[in-house]
């Protein structure tokens, strides 16, 4: 529904176009204010589409409580409806939508109406076919921004031996250094779902380019070992099979 707010310092003319505003599809009259002040009361309040507002509100200047309007909400639609022509110049540097004189022609009225809808319909459409998800440019799909406590780390991918889960946080090793931050594994390991890395045990990430030697730790676990650090994972029987077959 697109809602319209009435701006006019005489009652009659906001009963006309009420009547000539709501017998449109689509269109509901949510407010009708007299002055300025009680304007910026229901703007705020029912956050309006369209604006009909006459220039003179009993003294007060149209003009300048359009431009204030505008400038809170640049995707506002103002109809400038009033009996001083004079004004049209000024109206359009504000970027009004139209300017109506009185007495107001209904098939002018309409047609603006059915204007607003139609780009309002099509704005729509052009969002709706925007992708909600900001996709990561090509020369960064190899790293990863960790949040510490109060940093932000972006690694190289490539760089990361491996990650573990201890109690309460999540640890990230390169061959230079150890990265401490809240994330869970289970959502680094969706940020790390490439070829490259293996979820080996329920406490480890490992970057299987990284490995040097697996040795046995008791009856259904392995210790991994790396290159460039003396940290080590635990890999579970399961995904050592994994690993003897993508060698064999």
């Amino acid at each position: 529904m697109i809602k319209v707010m009435l701006i006019d310092d005489e009652p009659e003319i906001r009963k006309l176009l009420h009547k000539m505003v709501e017998k449109q599809a689509d269109y509901q009259v949510v407010s009708e204010s007299g002055d300025f002040a009680g304007a910026m009361v229901d703007f705020a309040r029912y956050k309006p589409d369209v604006i009909f507002m006459d220039i003179d509100l009993n003294g007060e200047s149209g003009l300048e409580c359009a431009r204030v309007l505008t400038e809170l909400d640049p995707k506002l639609k103002i109809i400038f409806a009033t009996a001083h022509s004079e004004y049209m110049a000024n109206a359009f540097e504000i970027y009004a939508f139209d300017y109506l004189v009185k007495p107001f022609n209904m098939e002018r009225v309409v047609k603006t109406l059915d204007r607003i809808r139609s780009s309002m319909e099509e704005g729509a459409a052009v969002k709706d076919t925007l992708p909600n998800k900001v996709v990561k440019p090509e020369h960064y799909k190899n790293k990863l921004l960790i949040k510490g406590k109060e940093q932000v780390y972006l690694l190289n991918m490539e760089e990361i031996i491996l990650v573990e889960r201890l109690e309460g946080y999540t640890s990230i090793v390169t061959a230079s250094e150890r990265h401490r931050t809240s994330i869970s594994l289970s959502d680094i390991e969706e940020k790390l779902s490439t070829g490259e890395f293996m979820r080996c045990h329920k406490s480890y990430i490992i970057n299987i380019s990284q490995i040097v030697r697996i040795e046995p730790y008791g009856r259904w676990t392995y210790v991994v070992k790396f290159k460039d650090t003396d940290e080590t994972a635990l890999m579970t029987t399961q995904n050592y099979d994994k690993i003897k077959k993508m060698f064999a």
